[in-house]
């Protein structure tokens, strides 16, 4: 697969192991990978996320959720 000019997931890292979320009843959400919680948001937070998680399609939550975690490159690397 070639690299496109700005595409977030050139490796399909976000399609082979894709990041999943369940809210909780108290209103936390948990963002899991590979079967495994990696974090809990609550709050203010939490209602963000999930409300901008409604308005995206399947692979602009994925790139969300990695925002969110904190888990993707920063660039700088070779």
């Amino acid at each position: 697969m070639a690299k496109k000019s700005g595409e977030a997931d050139a490796r399909g890292r976000l399609t082979e192991d894709p990041f999943t979320y369940r809210e909780t009843k108290s209103g936390e959400l948990m963002i899991s990978r590979g079967g495994r919680t990696v974090m809990t948001l609550g709050g203010p937070r939490a209602a963000a996320l999930l409300k901008s998680l409604a308005k995206v399609d399947d692979q602009q939550e994925q790139l969300l959720l990695t925002k969110a975690t904190g888990n993707y490159k920063r660039g700088g690397g070779r």
